[in-house]
């Protein structure tokens, strides 16, 4: 579970409520049944009217990924293409068959089979740079799916207050609910930026970082499996491998 996430949701939703106090507001207003019919069931209907039955399959996935604290390990794929090298080198790519098998990382493992199957260098780069594309786009897409849903929700949140004004305008002949109807009526859109600004957009942002790191790990492996097909040294694909990831990363890696 990524910690720092909930922090900034509930740092987010403390700073509303103490405004609130602040202004001498009931917290209890935004306890309010109409609003989360507009905003939540409007946010839904929209996105659910903007993007297809497979996107929206794959929500629950994507936010397993998005509260995980997981990154990519650089350094141990950095030393595991090494290792391979290595013995690419001593004994010939053949050699990599049974190491390559006990691969865990199957996106490293198929590029080193087609190395070992004997494939033409500039085949393995295509396949294997079509598979990043293709995965960067579903990433792109999930992203997207929250940005948008983030540019809707304060929408939503206008016309929540518009709708509870029209019932404030109504009941004008009650001076007593006339007050209690307008205050709710702006209930929504605090709710609306709350879920859009707050939420769903830094949801998207969040999603859009994590992609990248995920792709920067995949074109390291790509440049690693084509280096080991090329026979370059050990010494030389590592420093290369390094050069490509963040330098704290690097400076992790050279203290080990």
């Amino acid at each position: 579970m990524d910690i720092f996430l909930i922090i900034g949701l509930v740092l987010g939703g403390i700073c509303i409520v103490a405004a609130l106090l602040l202004k001498g507001a009931s917290v209890a207003m935004l306890i309010n049944g109409e609003v989360a019919v507009i905003i939540f069931g409007g946010t839904i209907a929209a996105t659910m009217a903007s993007y297809t039955m497979e996107d929206i399959k794959r929500l629950p996935k994507t936010f397993g990924v998005l509260f995980s604290n997981k990154h990519p390990d650089f350094n141990s794929a950095i030393e595991k293409l090494v290792e391979l090298s290595n013995i690419a080198r001593r004994e010939g790519l053949l050699a990599l068959e049974a190491p390559v098998n006990e691969l865990e990382d199957p996106f490293m493992k198929k590029g080193l089979e087609l190395v070992v199957d004997g494939a033409e260098a500039e085949q393995i780069r295509d396949l294997l740079e079509v598979e990043v594309e293709a995965m960067e786009g579903r990433h792109r897409r999930m992203s997207g799916l929250f940005k948008s849903a983030g540019a809707t929700s304060p929408t939503l949140g206008v016309m929540g207050a518009a709708i509870g004004l029209i019932g404030a305008l109504g009941n004008l002949s009650d001076i007593n609910k006339l007050g209690p109807m307008i205050a709710s009526a702006f209930v929504a859109t605090i709710m609306g930026i709350f879920l859009g600004y707050l939420v769903m957009i830094p949801f998207g942002t969040r999603l859009e970082t994590k992609s990248q790191e995920e792709v920067l790990l995949k074109n390291m492996i790509i440049e690693g499996v084509m280096d080991i097909q090329a026979g370059h040294s050990a010494k030389i694909i590592e420093q290369k491998l390094y050069a490509q990831i963040p330098p704290a990363m690097r400076k992790e890696a050279d203290e080990e």
